[in-house]
């Protein structure tokens, strides 16, 4: 069986504070959130519900920031910034309070999702939008597998991305992703 080569970043911890790039692609590319007029992106109702809960993660999880993001018709790109590990949200604190009163089956699950790092908080974007599509469209499988992303270092960086995100309905024509 062959196996499937990461495109994370070897030995990054993903839940650490810092500024993420984040682009994720709908199931072949397919046009399900709307379609760009004269530049400006014009959302249908699915596209209306992936804009409203991209906003929704700072609700849902207290250490986001989220800065510029866009939703087109086949792709989303946002910038993501963890200000700290936030809660953690399995048994594994309790664990390491107590390690003698901790029942193992309960402590060792798989249910110990790290939530706070980029991965969780884009598996639980994905997960909701999906849901949502499932009960109200004849859509079933939304996105592509996996996502792209690019660790932000400094702010001449952060500035170039933002200003990419913003322009990105008016470049839609020339855009990778209009296919």
């Amino acid at each position: 069986m062959k196996t499937r080569r990461s495109i994370r970043l070897k030995g990054y911890d993903y839940a650490q504070e810092g500024v993420y790039f984040i682009t994720i692609c709908t199931f072949d590319k397919q046009w399900l959130f709307g379609n760009v007029v004269d530049g400006v992106m014009k959302l249908n109702k699915l596209g209306q519900v992936a804009y409203d809960e991209w906003q929704n993660t700072t609700t849902v999880r207290s250490n986001v920031i989220l800065h510029d993001f866009v939703v087109m018709p086949n792709h989303i790109h946002g910038i993501i910034e963890i200000t700290g590990r936030g809660e953690l949200h399995s048994p594994t604190n309790e664990w390491e309070q107590n390690k003698n009163e901790c029942i193992k089956g309960e402590c060792n699950s798989p249910l110990q999702s790290p939530s706070q790092t980029i991965g969780a908080i884009v598996r639980g974007y994905k997960s909701v939008v999906t849901r949502w599509a499932r009960q109200n469209t004849c859509n079933k499988t939304i996105w592509q597998r996996n996502y792209y992303e690019h660790i932000i270092r400094n702010y001449i960086s952060f500035l170039k991305i933002s200003d990419y995100i913003q322009d990105n309905p008016n470049n839609w024509e020339q855009d990778k992703f209009n296919s």
